[in-house]
């Protein structure tokens, strides 16, 4: 199964008196920072929570190939409650989960490598002593977490789930060090400018045009879940035209269908994968797995004085 991640960003950044999410960390934002490390690291189904300006999240987000999901409630409920929604979505779709606040957007995506690594059900990495963000949950810690009551939030809720933390150790002081205040971002733009460079890899396949890339092949995958291309497109925050044009141009470019529709009726049409297109989905992804590992080796190789900082 996948692996998947959840993002809560539905606070209302009261302390920061910014919205957090959108600030910048060198020339993309703390939002999308956190989204392309997670995907770096091999995160296929990345959920973002939103509320607060949620609208203006969702936009900004449109191109990330993300699923959104709002806590309609975020005014009078806690970061639990945000990340309830998220991990009951991703519940029997992913076999692993990571989690974390939006504004903690410089923990690397070798950190992540090494939590999926670990092999534990139950996971947090530790630099310096102190614990940070993400943290790595299995399928069946989500189930414990979504039958507790949340005293004390998640933090509480993971302490009583019966499953040991395992500390994972990294040298990667971005784990500890979120946005809360004007302070922390300062010091977050700081670290952001010591950091190691690093490998950022976006695959596309294309015969004239691009016609698959990661954005598409989530407007797939959710298609097949939802039985609909609109549902698809509304949790990506892609307009309905333009994911069947996404769709039709894939089709064309193979020689093939990928979407099955059927007509209305009393209950509505309906579309999913063909045999295909769902056989085109895991080579896509098996592709992108293997190009990950790839291009990290080939850094490191080419780029030695990078990746020895």
């Amino acid at each position: 199964m996948e692996t998947g991640a959840v993002i809560v960003a539905a606070g209302m950044s009261s302390r920061m008196g910014k919205f957090k999410p959108m600030l910048s960390i060198g020339s993309i934002s703390i939002a999308q920072r956190v989204v392309a490390t997670l995907r770096q690291a091999g995160a296929s189904r990345i959920v973002v929570v939103t509320g607060y300006k949620a609208e203006e999240l969702e936009w900004h987000l449109a191109r990330s190939g993300v699923i959104f999901l709002r806590n309609e409630n975020y005014r009078t409920t806690h970061m639990f409650d945000s990340a309830l929604i998220g991990l009951k979505y991703l519940r029997g779709k992913c076999s692993r989960v990571l989690f974390t606040p939006v504004d903690i957007p410089l923990f690397t995506s070798s950190t992540v490598e090494a939590l999926l690594s670990s092999g534990a059900p139950l996971a947090c990495p530790v630099c310096g002593g102190k614990t940070g963000h993400p943290i790595l949950m299995s399928t069946d810690v989500i189930g414990r977490i979504l039958e507790d009551g949340g005293e004390g939030g998640l933090q509480g809720a993971l302490s009583r789930c019966g499953v040991p933390m395992l500390q994972v150790e990294v040298d990667d002081p971005g784990i500890l060090h979120d946005a809360d205040t004007p302070d922390d971002y300062a010091k977050l733009l700081e670290m952001h400018n010591s950091q190691l460079i690093r490998p950022v890899l976006q695959l596309s396949i294309a015969r004239e045009k691009k016609f698959l890339d990661a954005r598409v092949a989530m407007l797939l995958s959710l298609t097949d879940e939802t039985h609909s291309v609109r549902l698809a497109c509304q949790r990506m925050q892609l307009s309905y035209s333009s994911g069947w044009n996404a769709i039709n141009l894939l089709e064309k470019e193979l020689g093939y269908a990928v979407v099955v529709r059927t007509q209305g009726g009393a209950k509505g049409g309906r579309s999913e994968l063909t045999e295909k297109g769902r056989g085109l989905l895991e080579a896509y992804a098996e592709y992108s797995k293997r190009m990950r590992a790839e291009s990290e080796r080939l850094f490191a190789e080419c780029f030695p004085d990078f990746t020895a900082r």
